[in-house]
């Protein structure tokens, strides 16, 4: 069941500041507060949905194609489209999913690394 009164339900709903990115009408995309790179954002779809899963088989297929789009078109305007970026998205509890709203970080803004660090394999 989707929380209306989640941290980005309300963020979407201008409750809750942010540093805005992005927004279209499709998703709406801020600076993480507690980035994990020097470029960390967080781009939500403008929809309730918990999760990729949710998402995924539950989004209208243009609205999915229109999310994804804003995606691209976010790396582009944070310059990171050419020296590349990560895409993340968490989905329950052994992913450690904080926020029950589907969203996608992009990280970027330095080398990255392993995808696992070897005391997770």
């Amino acid at each position: 069941m989707y929380d209306q009164n989640n941290i980005f339900a309300r963020i979407l709903r201008e409750e809750i500041p942010c540093n805005k990115v992005y927004e279209d009408d499709y998703s709406f995309a801020f600076h993480d507060i507690e980035p994990a790179a020097p470029v960390h954002v967080l781009v939500l779809p403008k929809c309730e949905f918990i999760s990729f899963d949710d998402f995924s088989k539950n989004a209208p297929s243009d609205f999915m194609h229109g999310f994804f789009a804003s995606i691209q078109k976010i790396s582009q305007q944070l310059g990171v489209d050419k020296t590349g970026y990560r895409l993340i998205t968490n989905h329950g509890e052994d992913a450690a999913q904080s926020v029950l709203h589907f969203h996608v970080h992009i990280l970027a803004g330095c080398a990255l690394g392993q995808l696992l660090s070897d005391e997770t394999k």
